[in-house]
């Protein structure tokens, strides 16, 4: 059995006791570790894939429009990319929403923030931790953090709590800048503006051509993150605070089941997002992103567990949850492609000529303003 010490409520002698019972069920040192080596490892593939494929699409894309300026009217444009557009795609739901119309713009984007929408809604904010390739790369680089200083840097709770408040805060301003002050007529205008029909290029320009001050804001962004672990994730991301909403009313749950607890408090220490997990009977908070770390640092596999809630109570493995996330995102994904609403109808030959007027003011935008397409075609 492995060493380890048992904390928790109760005498010693009680606390002593409840390990002894509990001893045929906590893991071996070596098995715990294959364990958690598995869990690890699933989820790390998930996240390569991810990052993969986002990379396929950023090189596509960028080669789609060389092609198209060097006149290759032929090139296939990867939709993927419409993911790094929220702005554009908020502003599509809520055209469906009221309308029922399904804009032909930037459809790609409507699906990926429905799908992470939904899975936030079932399997908590997976995304940001098994889908999303900006969790992968502060992942990452909290693990220089650690590797740098040696331990975790928590900031205090009294600074903590504000901070986190952040993300919330701009996600505000965006659902009311979008859901509220914008006349439905303004969202209508948006989505055929000349602007928007070409946003995913202006991205792509934006980072070509970065300016010194967006170089050094992510240059700050980066340092923090290895300083502080998840900075950008736990207190900026406004994408993560709206899937961490949805996620409160999740059916899945991380669950400890106390009376085979034997309350060594790895479970917390593993948390990236400094949940107390060992304390909880369910973890309810919105900053749990389903990362299972908890889970794979449990010593006693029957005690802590993602369980599904109401009469149905079941425990979900840790294989079968990864499963979930990818048939649930990549599934719905290839279930869009199949129904038809996943491509721009937007031409080639139209982007063809928007990119060589880019650079005229009714492709830009003030404070939100942008001017209407009034050519069209």
């Amino acid at each position: 059995m492995s060493e380890i010490s048992v904390g928790g409520d109760g005498s010693a002698e009680d606390r002593h006791e409840k390990l002894a019972r509990l001893k045929p069920y906590v893991l071996p040192k070596p098995a715990l570790a294959a364990r958690r080596w598995r869990i690890e490892r699933m989820r790390l593939a998930v996240q390569l894939l991810s990052l993969a494929v986002v990379v396929w699409i950023g090189f596509r894309f960028v080669r789609w429009v060389a092609r198209l300026q060097a006149g290759d009217l032929a090139a296939a444009r990867p939709p993927g990319v419409e993911g790094f557009l929220p702005i554009s795609s908020l502003i599509t739901l809520r055209h469906w929403l009221e309308s029922g119309e399904l804009s032909r713009v930037h459809p790609a984007g409507l699906v990926i923030l429905l799908l992470a929408i939904g899975t936030g809604l079932l399997l908590k904010k997976a995304f940001c931790s098994w889908i999303c390739p900006v969790g992968f790369v502060s992942e990452t680089l909290a693990g220089v953090g650690r590797r740098l200083f040696r331990r975790k840097i928590r900031l205090p709770r009294g600074l903590d709590w504000p901070l986190r408040g952040l993300k919330y805060l701009l996600l505000a301003f965006f659902v009311y800048s979008i859901f509220v002050s914008m006349k439905a007529s303004d969202i209508a205008a948006f989505l055929n503006s000349p602007y928007n029909r070409v946003a995913d290029i202006k991205m792509m320009l934006f980072f070509a051509n970065i300016s010194a001050f967006a170089l050094k804001v992510m240059a700050v962004l980066v340092a923090l993150s290895v300083v502080i672990p998840f900075f950008w994730c736990r207190f900026l991301c406004p994408y993560g605070a709206l899937l961490g909403l949805f996620s409160l009313v999740s059916p899945l749950k991380i669950t400890r089941t106390a009376s085979r607890c034997i309350d060594c408090g790895l479970c917390a220490r593993a948390c990236p997002a400094g949940i107390g997990v060992d304390r909880a009977r369910r973890v309810r908070s919105d900053e749990c992103t389903a990362c299972l770390s908890c889970v794979a640092a449990c010593p006693v596999p029957v005690a802590l567990q993602v369980e599904t809630r109401g009469p149905w109570r079941r425990a979900v493995r840790p294989a079968l949850f990864a499963a979930l996330v990818v048939l649930l995102f990549y599934g719905g994904i290839q279930v869009a492609r199949l129904s038809g609403y996943w491509a721009s109808d937007i031409t080639n030959q139209e982007y063809q000529r928007r990119i060589q007027e880019i650079d005229a003011p009714a492709y830009h935008h003030n404070q939100g303003q942008v001017p209407p397409d009034e050519r069209g075609d």
